[in-house]
Formats: structure tokens, C-alpha cells, sequence
């Protein structure tokens, strides 16, 4: 029997290496220098790319995870992800965009989605007792793998533009370093035996010292998107996700138009927002397990609605930081909770396709978030009502939250209801 705290280190080994997706604005500038008849759009493509199949490689490649199982879907990913880019790298040498696109974007996305999903439904079997926090250490992974990777790639990037390579030295390097690092740790993921609980909680539930709270339905995934908590799911996922990267993706250009930062001191406190990234997904996702995941999510959107008002008017460097940074938990936090309340709902049968499923909101919002952020910033000239706008979205994922909630409870009535009449 393996140990499933080294499955969970596994896992963090997996999302750590894919999570360096968000220290893309390391690679503008340089990739900008590099080819020069790039527009900014065309550049922004790539990163662009990477999410759209992350999100799309997610919903089709669920079943393969759960058909296949944890190591052979991690190594695939592996492949993919390493492989791209190495590709990715090979375009930078010659200078071609397009070979970019297709490494980084493209090959690298599909890696992209099939590491994320892969340790996750994993996990959930693994700590049937801490669902939240087993998802929430996975998932700061992928929140901190930024973090690592930006001094990395930068320093890579610095010391080879003088022989000339830069960004394409980068690539092919950190390429192949993935590609270990992912094979190492996808060779360690196996599901539990069916049933499996840790000695500890198996001897507390023979005793009647402890409970565990049953789902509410074992489905298959073709099964899962025919209910509506499932575009419940969805629909708060792509609230919380396209307003958490419009902030993303205009952070530095809002601090230095609202509280006068440099623009040094705004890419130090960007490098800030991946901690508290990272910090919201393990935090929030463990504090699920004690206050339920309808509350949770309830709780995110509360919070948000306030912070998106407050933002724009604050003058404070302290204040607009904290307001700030607390976003960035709940946009954290939205992603490494979600697995375990796919598991709360719709059982572990299929969560990792399911899980894939829902990603698709992904994909749509990491296009939507920065487009409407980038149209409403042109057509007023400020960021503030955009980000009343996406104070009044957060009030309709809400009266979603609620709905869940109000689901879950008569769920839950009707469960217990059933022995009882049997």
C-alpha cells in the first residue's frame, strides 16, 4: 500500500510543473524582442492558446484519466506539456511564431489539462476524511508553480541572451526538466484499492466515533451534465474565474493608475498575488471541510462583491494590496475547492471527467475575463466600471451559491429520509 501523503507530494510535483503557465509574462517582452513583427495580440495568442486547451483537453481527456488511471494519464501529460515545450523552444530558435503557438499553446495546453485533472480525482480517493485539503495542497501546486517559475525562466532567459538564445534556451531546458519531474512524479500516482480508508478513520467508523458523510449520487459523467447542479458548478466557475484573470491580466496598469505604484513596485506586488494564489487554494479549500462547500463558495462571492467595489477607490497602497490579495485567495480558492464538491455531489465514479467537464468554463472565461477587462478599459478609459461590472456578476454566482446550497440541504433531507421508508 502506498503512503498517500507522498501521492499527495506527488501530486504538488505534477501541478507545480504545469503551474508555471501563469509566469507567462516573464516570456512578452523577451518573445516580443525576439520576433519583432509580433503584434502584442499575437503574442498574448500564446498564452491564450495554452488556457483554451487546457480547458478543452480537460472536458474530452476526463474519460482516458479515469479509463486509464493516474500514471499512464501523468506520464501522457508529461509528454505533452515537456514535449511542447521543447517544441515551443525549437520555434523561438527559428524564430517562428506559429511553431510557438503550436508547441506552446497548443501541445502545451493539452498537457496542461491533463496534469491538472489527473492527480486530482486521485487525491479525492485517497483522503476520503480531508477531500478540501487533499485537493487544496494539489492545487496550491499549480498556483505556486508560477512563483518557482518566473526567477527561473528570467534568470535563464538573462544569462543565454548573451550567446544569443534567451528565450528559446529557456524553453528547451526547463523543457526537459518538466518532462523528469512529471515522469518521476506520475509514476508514484495509483488509485486506492475500492473502498479504501486510512487504518485510523476505517477503526473511528467501525466504532461509531466518526461519520462519513455519503454523497448524494455515485454518477457517470454523461450522467452528471444532464443535472442542474452541474451548471451550477459551472456558471459560478466562469464568474469567479473570468473576473479573477481580468484582475490578473490588468493588475500592474490598476495599481499604477489607482494608488500611483511604479511599475516596479507593481510587478512585485504581481509576484505577491501568486503567493496569495497559492495560499487561497490550500486555505479555502480546507477550510471547506469544515464549513461545506455551498458556504464556501457563498463566501467567496460575498467577499468579492465588496472588494471588486471598494477597489477603484481606494487610495491606500496597504488597503488596495490587502483588497487585492484577498481576491486573489478567492480565485485560488474557487479552483482547489471545486474537486471535492464535484466528489459532494456527483460522487468519485467518474469526478475526473466531470471535473474535465466543468474546466470548459475555463477555457471560455480565460478568453472572456481579459477581453472585456481590455473593451470596457478602452471604452471608458479607466478600470473602475469594469470592475463594478464584475462586482454586479459576482452577485448573480451568488443567488447561484444559494440555489446550491438550498439543493444540497433537500438533497441531503431526502438521503437521510430513504433508510428509514426502505
Amino acid at each position: 500500500m502506498k503512503n498517500r501523503w507522498l501521492i499527495a507530494a506527488s501530486a504538488v510535483g505534477v501541478h507545480a510543473s504545469i503551474g508555471s503557465v501563469y509566469a507567462f509574462s516573464v516570456f512578452k517582452k523577451p518573445l516580443g524582442q525576439l520576433i519583432e513583427s509580433a503584434t502584442n495580440n499575437e503574442i498574448a495568442m500564446t498564452f491564450s492558446l495554452a488556457i483554451f486547451f487546457l480547458g478543452m483537453a480537460a472536458a474530452i481527456m476526463g474519460h482516458f484519466v479515469e479509463r486509464h488511471g493516474p500514471r499512464k494519464a501523468g506520464m501522457l501529460a508529461a509528454s505533452f506539456f515537456g514535449g511542447g515545450m521543447l517544441i515551443a523552444g525549437f520555434g523561438a530558435y527559428i524564430q517562428n511564431l506559429y511553431v510557438i503557438w503550436l508547441g506552446y499553446g497548443v501541445l502545451g495546453g493539452i498537457g496542461l489539462g491533463i496534469g491538472y485533472i489527473t492527480p486530482v480525482s486521485t487525491l479525492i480517493k485517497w483522503f476520503p476524511d480531508r477531500r478540501g485539503l487533499a485537493t487544496g495542497l494539489a492545487i496550491m501546486g499549480f498556483g505556486f508553480g508560477a512563483m518557482i517559475g518566473a526567477p527561473v525562466f528570467n534568470y535563464i532567459i538573462e544569462t543565454f541572451t548573451v550567446a544569443g538564445g534567451g528565450i528559446a534556451y529557456t524553453w528547451l531546458i526547463m523543457g526537459l526538466v518538466y518532462l523528469v519531474v512529471m515522469f518521476a512524479s506520475a509514476s508514484y500516482l495509483e488509485r486506492p484499492p475500492q473502498g479504501w480508508m486510512p487504518a485510523g478513520l476505517q477503526a473511528a467508523v467501525d466504532a461509531g466515533k466518526n461519520k462519513i458523510e455519503p454523497d448524494l449520487s455515485q454518477l457517470m459523467a454523461n450522467e452528471a451534465i444532464k443535472k442542474a447542479p452541474f451548471y451550477g458548478l459551472w456558471i459560478m466557475m466562469f464568474i469567479n474565474i473570468s473576473c479573477g484573470i481580468g484582475v490578473i491580466y490588468s493588475a500592474s496598469p490598476l495599481a499604477q493608475e489607482t494608488i500611483g505604484l511604479t511599475a516596479t513596485q507593481a510587478a512585485t506586488m504581481v509576484g505577491l498575488m501568486s503567493l496569495f494564489n497559492g495560499l487561497g487554494r490550500i486555505g479555502w479549500a480546507s477550510f471547506s471541510d469544515i464549513l461545506g462547500r455551498g458556504y464556501t463558495y457563498m463566501a467567496f462571492f460575498l467577499i468579492q462583491i465588496v472588494a471588486f467595489i471598494f477597489l477603484p477607490n481606494l487610495t491606500s497602497v496597504v488597503a488596495f494590496q490587502v483588497v487585492l490579495f484577498t481576491i486573489l485567495t478567492c480565485y485560488g480558492g474557487g479552483f482547489a475547492t471545486l474537486p471535492a464538491f464535484i466528489g459532494d455531489l456527483f460522487g468519485t465514479k467518474e469526478l475526473g471527467a466531470i471535473h474535465g467537464y466543468v474546466l470548459t468554463a475555463w477555457a471560455l472565461a480565460g478568453l472572456a475575463g481579459p477581453q472585456i477587462n481590455a473593451y470596457l478599459h478602452t471604452v471608458t478609459g479607466s478600470y473602475e466600471t469594469t470592475l463594478y461590472i464584475f462586482s454586479g456578476a459576482f452577485v448573480v454566482a451568488l443567488f447561484v451559491s444559494i440555489a446550491m446550497i438550498v439543493y444540497i440541504k433537500r438533497a441531503r433531507a431526502e438521503l437521510a429520509y430513504q433508510p428509514a421508508t426502505a
